[in-house]
C-alpha cells in the first residue's frame, strides 16, 4: 500500500470524520515547524506527512481511492475513482501543509505568525476552547473548572481564586475538580478529570499565582491567582491591616473603649483615652497579616477614626459646649 495515511494520523481504519479531525489537529499542533525550531527539519517533514494524511482521510472520496486501491492507486493515476465511469478524475497531488493547517484552523493558533504566507493573530476564546472558562470555588470546599477542547496548544489560562481576609490569615485548602479533553492510545480524545489540591497559604497576597503545568488540552498550563474578596471590617496594606472606626463628638473628647474580632477570631478590646481627632490612628502591634516566609511574624493592626460630628445644636447644647471647653 506505500504510506500507511492511517498509521500517520494514529487512527485505525475505521476512524470517523470527527476522529480523523481531532488527530490532526493533536499532531499538527505537535509537529508544527514554528513549535519545534530546535529540531526544524525532521518536524518539516512530519508536518508535511500529517497534512497529506489528512487530506486523503478528510476527503471521502481520496479516502475510498486509497482505501481500495493505497497511495499507488491515489497519486499514480493508474486506477479510477469509485464511480467515474473508468475515468481517472485523481492524479493526486498533495497541496501545501501550511494551507491545509490555515485552512484547518482559520488563523495562527500560535499567536501573530505567518500562515500559509498570511499574517494572522489568534483571536481566542475563554482559553479552553470554550466562550468562557468556569469554575467555582468553595471554602474548604470543591470547585469545578470545565474545558472543552482547544484549537491550539493555547497560552496558560488563568483564573481568579477568590479568598477571604480569613483564609490569607489563617490559610486554608481548596480543591478544584478540572475536566479537561485527553489522547487516549487509540488517538481518541476522551474526557479525564481530575481535583487538584491549592494549599493557601497565610500571608499570600492578592496577586499570587498557583501554577499547574500541562493540566489543561494540549499542554496548557492552568493558573490560578489569589483575589481577595471585600472585608467588612479590615483591609490590608502589606502586611497590615487598617480598621476605620467612626465615633460620636462625645466619645472622642471624652473617651470609649473600641471592640474589634480578629481574623481568627479572637476579641480585642482597645481602650481608647486620648483626646480623638480626625485621622488619629491607633497602632496594635503583631496583630496584623502574617509574613509568607516568617509565618510567625505579623504586621500591625492600624486602628484610624473619623469623628462624626452632629449636624446640627441647639442654643442651650452651644452654650454648655462653649462652657465646658472654656469659651466665652
Amino acid at each position: 500500500m506505500g504510506v500507511d495515511y492511517y498509521n500517520i494520523l494514529k487512527v485505525s481504519r475505521s476512524a470517523s470524520d470527527e476522529d480523523i479531525k481531532k488527530s490532526y489537529h493533536r499532531l499538527a499542533m505537535r509537529w508544527h515547524p514554528d513549535k519545534n525550531p530546535k529540531n526544524k527539519t525532521e518536524a518539516e517533514a512530519k508536518f508535511k506527512q500529517i497534512s497529506e494524511a489528512y487530506e486523503v482521510l478528510s476527503d471521502t472520496q481520496k479516502r475510498m481511492v486509497y482505501d481500495q486501491h493505497g497511495e499507488e492507486g491515489l497519486k499514480g493515476g493508474s486506477m479510477a475513482a469509485p464511480e467515474s465511469n473508468g475515468q481517472n478524475s485523481f492524479g493526486f497531488n498533495p497541496r501545501n501543509a501550511e494551507d491545509i493547517f490555515a485552512e484547518f484552523f482559520g488563523s495562527s493558533p500560535f499567536g501573530f505568525g505567518s500562515v500559509g504566507g498570511r499574517s494572522t493573530r489568534y483571536h481566542g476564546d475563554g482559553g479552553f476552547g470554550m466562550p468562557e472558562s468556569t469554575f467555582r470555588t468553595f471554602s474548604e470546599g470543591v470547585g469545578t473548572l470545565h474545558a472543552g477542547p482547544s484549537l491550539r496548544r493555547a497560552a496558560p489560562c488563568e483564573n481568579k481564586l477568590p479568598c477571604s481576609l480569613e483564609d490569607l490569615y489563617t490559610g486554608s485548602t481548596r480543591k478544584m475538580k478540572i475536566s479537561r479533553s485527553v489522547v487516549d492510545q487509540s488517538g481518541r480524545l476522551i474526557p479525564e478529570e481530575e481535583i487538584l489540591t491549592i494549599d493557601v497559604k497565610p500571608g499570600w497576597k492578592k496577586g499570587t499565582k498557583i501554577t499547574f503545568p500541562d493540566k489543561g488540552n494540549d499542554r496548557q498550563d492552568l493558573i490560578f491567582i489569589i483575589d481577595e474578596k471585600p472585608h467588612p471590617t479590615y483591609t490590608r496594606d502589606g502586611n497590615d491591616l487598617v480598621a476605620n472606626i467612626t465615633m460620636s463628638l462625645a466619645d472622642a473628647l471624652g473617651g470609649t473603649t473600641v471592640s474589634l474580632v480578629t481574623l481568627d477570631g479572637r476579641q480585642l478590646s482597645i481602650p481608647v483615652n486620648d483626646i480623638i481627632t480626625p485621622g488619629y490612628e491607633i497602632i496594635i502591634t503583631k496583630e496584623g497579616m502574617p509574613y509568607v516566609r516568617e509565618p510567625r511574624r505579623r504586621g500591625n493592626l492600624r486602628v484610624k477614626f473619623n469623628v462624626k460630628f452632629p449636624s446640627r445644636l441647639s442654643a442651650e447644647q452651644r452654650s454648655g459646649i462653649k462652657r465646658l471647653l472654656g469659651g466665652t
